[in-house]
């Protein structure tokens, strides 16, 4: 692997094209009223409930403060030994689902691989791929937050093609199988209902967000195709759901928004934060 590294794809587009922009950008998007509120937590409970997150992936001025939520979240806790992103083929150049073996740039700095969980994943239809990841954005632009708020962050990306449930259901069951037993929070990237008006976006999206919070893959799936709800990441968000449908999990939704509350436009687009939690009395599972 050398010297070699993915490039940041939509720095300066997505989110400021500096580090110090970008901190400061990310700072702005944890004190936002529609976010936070505040900067996150200096102080870790020694836990860790979160066994996962479902984020957006917009421009910051647009998502930026509702995925906080969740990443503000994350940093009250223990953190995870590594981190798998799952995001979407926004472009169609993955030939199926794909993982990267290189450490991802971004204007903060690099994030490596957990090549242990690569490899763990590296299973058919799984397999590495860096050009598929080449411009996609719904991975990157979560990077800045993990370093933001996790101490040196290892992680995977995992960028998964629309599909079938059948075939989607079987990524999970690879991911399912190399997450089990290790300290690894998952992510998947999604945005929800795209260019409708926000009462539309708002009816549509809690649709799909109750089938999120059931926990239920299928019920997901088959929501998101016959209301026509222009969810993006619904293939990763599937296969979360998947994989850890075999853990004792809580789904949590921390807030809906969209896209009309930064700049006033007729069509929005929607977004959402949500957590999947052991128990008080669980802890997602360690090495």
């Amino acid at each position: 692997m050398g010297s070699r590294a993915r490039p940041p794809a939509v720095a300066g587009q997505f989110y400021a094209e500096t580090g110090a922009e970008l901190a400061r950008q990310v700072e702005e998007c944890f004190r936002s009223s529609r976010g936070p509120g505040e900067l996150p937590t200096h102080h870790r409970t020694p836990e860790r409930r979160i066994r996962a997150a479902i984020v957006p992936h917009a421009g910051y001025e647009f998502s930026g403060p509702i995925a906080a939520l969740a990443y503000a979240q994350i940093a009250g806790e223990r953190p995870p030994e590594s981190v798998l992103i799952l995001g979407v083929d926004h472009h169609g150049t993955g030939k199926g689902p794909a993982l990267s073996d290189l450490p991802w740039m971004t204007p903060l700095g690099p994030t490596p691989i957990d090549e242990a969980l690569r490899s763990a994943l590296t299973h058919p239809p799984l397999e590495v791929d860096e050009t598929a990841h080449a411009l996609e954005h719904s991975i990157e632009v979560q990077l800045p937050f993990l370093e933001y708020v996790l101490p040196h962050p290892r992680f995977v990306p995992l960028q998964v093609p629309f599909d079938t449930f059948s075939a989607l259901e079987r990524v999970g069951h690879v991911v399912a199988e190399a997450v089990r037993g290790r300290d690894t929070l998952l992510i998947a990237s999604t945005d929800f209902s795209h260019y409708v008006p926000a009462a539309t976006a708002q009816r549509l999206d809690r649709l799909a967000i109750d089938a999120i919070l059931s926990r239920d893959p299928k019920a997901l799936y088959d929501t998101v195709a016959q209301n026509d709800i222009s969810m993006c990441g619904i293939a990763p968000t599937t296969v979360l759901l998947t994989a850890l449908a075999h853990e004792p999990l809580q789904a949590r939704l921390l807030r809906w928004g969209h896209s009309g509350e930064t700049i006033r436009m007729a069509d929005v687009v929607g977004y959402a934060s949500l957590l999947l939690e052991a128990s008080s009395s669980e802890a997602p599972p360690v090495k």
